[in-house]
């Protein structure tokens, strides 16, 4: 077991690496959590960017990641950059002695996802990714029902993804919809929806992709995955990006002896069918866990924070850790060798 440092007695130093699209979330949680962070600097190569941040949050910001390890105290980045430069981001952070907390995909190549984990292991630091659907109240109450069993042998299970990314999307950045910085839907939009087949189903056995691409970009818009997991579960997911005129569903399906339940809206967010055999206390609670969103990214960062905040206080353990990372990114691995060669893929991969 790594002997990992505890930080006890004062706040927790964040730096936030990449303010684009998704660090907005990461300052709110800051905000929300600021008995126990201290924001101390950001780091951001676009110069305008980088000086409109500065200014809003009244901390030093840096270019260089590096330069800004060197000047400040850290004792936790979160990385909100593209995807493909994560593994060497959190290599230097680890270099450093510094906690490493990574958006998703935690990389877009599995060989990359292990160079993070041996490089935070070797240093003695936390790797955390960035799961905050699963803080959602509606797949807290689902992932409860499956742990206690109560859908019986589950027979089936389907995902749909249903978003709209028009060209503008992918045009406002070169790294946007590149095999090397980004990756397409599977990876980059619906990965949170990957990560649930592995959490609250197991682990998978095979699967089988097809995907397609409309719009101007290297990486698929489209795709469909059939797959089978080690317990006999069947199941599939359909994701595009290329619904009109806006996003309209984020959902999962599970058809089990015992039960149904479906959990709808544009990302998981409405529990649309509960039903089982078996009654228990808590599916009173349906409605109160339905909840608005505005944003496909729901409202868990600031749940997953509290993770974070206690993993590094000494009180638990990492709810997502760099392995439970490696997982969702070895069955989107998977998916696109299938999609690639035209074959089911088995897993675990082989290398």
């Amino acid at each position: 077991m790594a002997n990992y440092v505890i930080i006890e007695n004062r706040k927790i130093r964040i730096a936030i690496v990449g303010c684009g699209r998704i660090s907005k979330n990461h300052f709110g949680s800051i905000d929300k959590h600021m008995g126990n962070l201290e924001l101390v600097a950001v780091c951001e190569n676009d110069k305008a960017v980088l000086e409109k941040h500065q200014q809003q949050y009244k901390v030093p910001g840096y270019s260089q990641m590096e330069a800004m390890l060197e000047a400040e105290q850290v004792d936790v980045v979160a990385l909100c950059t593209p995807s493909g430069i994560h593994a060497d981001q959190a290599a230097i952070a680890a270099s450093y002695g510094v906690n490493v907390m990574t958006e998703k995909p935690m990389a877009t190549r599995w060989q990359d996802g292990v160079r993070m984990v041996k490089a935070c292991d070797n240093a003695a630091v936390r790797l955390f990714v960035v799961k905050q659907n699963r803080r959602n109240s509606t797949l807290q109450l689902l992932k409860r029902a499956i742990e206690e069993k109560r859908f019986g042998k589950i027979h089936m299970v389907s995902l749909n993804v249903f978003w709209t990314r028009p060209q503008e999307y992918y045009d406002q950045a070169k790294w946007r919809g590149t095999w090397e910085f980004d990756g397409g839907a599977f990876m980059n939009q619906a990965s949170h929806y990957v990560d649930l087949l592995d959490w609250l189903i197991g682990p998978v056995d095979k699967v089988h992709a097809m995907m397609s691409t409309t719009r101007d970009i290297e990486v698929e818009d489209t795709g469909v995955l059939n797959i089978r997991w080690r317990n006999g579960t069947l199941g599939s997911m359909n994701v595009t990006m290329l619904t009109y005129p806006k996003n309209l569903e984020g959902s999962i399906s599970i058809l089990g002896e015992n039960g149904t339940v479906r959990v709808g809206g544009v990302a998981v967010n409405d529990i649309q069918h509960w039903e089982f055999a078996e009654e228990k206390d808590y599916d009173q609670q349906i409605k109160d866990a339905n909840y608005e969103t505005t944003s496909v990214y729901g409202f868990g960062h600031p749940l997953y924070y509290n993770n974070v905040i206690d993993v590094l206080r000494g009180k638990c353990e990492p709810e997502t850790d760099g392995r439970e990372g490696l997982k969702s990114l070895e069955l989107l691995i998977a998916a696109y060798l299938s999609a690639r060669d035209g074959k089911t893929v088995s897993l675990p991969l082989e290398y």
